[in-house]
């Protein structure tokens, strides 16, 4: 059964890929309007690049705008890091993955933005199976942090040699 996985960058992916090639056709989806500033978008998209070569993946990605991503959390540029503007931007990214799982036949969806440690992975499945309803697909509920997803994660990016970013991608978390 083909999986759209949807995908902040190639370290977190790691993981995630490890746990779902068995059992699924992996598609990798990019739709990171919201890393800031566009020198950091281009490292992390080269490191999903390198991931999906390596582990013979395709990958799906979505033309920069990162307007739309600022349109959707205007009014929340000042709050907290893992409040308010983070939810909204949970539902940004997985509304472009859930709609194009949609429009492209691929019957369930997840997320990688689940392995790390610094968001509560219960909003980011509340928000995946709402969006599965309204698009008529599944989310797979994964929390991919659990049983050392997020250390593991960080030594396959190791073993890969992938760029590892210090802030979650948006301007306002850089600035934290």
């Amino acid at each position: 059964m083909k999986l759209l996985l949807d995908c902040c960058c190639g370290p977190c992916a790691t993981h995630c890929i490890e746990i779902l090639k068995n059992e699924y056709e992996v598609i990798l989806f990019s739709s990171n309007y919201n890393i800031h500033p566009k020198e950091e978008y281009e490292k992390r998209l080269a490191s999903l690049k390198k991931l999906a070569e390596i582990y013979d993946l395709p990958l799906i990605i979505l033309e920069y705008r990162p307007n739309e991503w600022f349109d959707a959390i205007k009014g929340h540029e000042n709050d907290k890091e893992g409040g308010e503007r983070c939810k909204i931007c949970f539902k940004f990214r997985l509304k472009k993955a859930a709609e194009w799982a949609a429009n492209h036949n691929i019957p369930i969806f997840t997320t990688t933005l689940t392995i790390s440690p610094h968001k509560k992975s219960s909003d980011i499945i509340e928000i995946g199976e709402q969006l599965a309803l309204i698009y008529n697909i599944k989310f797979l509920n994964k929390d991919f942090k659990k049983k050392d997803g997020f250390k593991k994660s960080v030594e396959l990016s190791k073993k890969y040699s992938l760029y590892r970013q210090n802030y979650c991608g948006c301007i306002f978390s850089k600035n934290h």
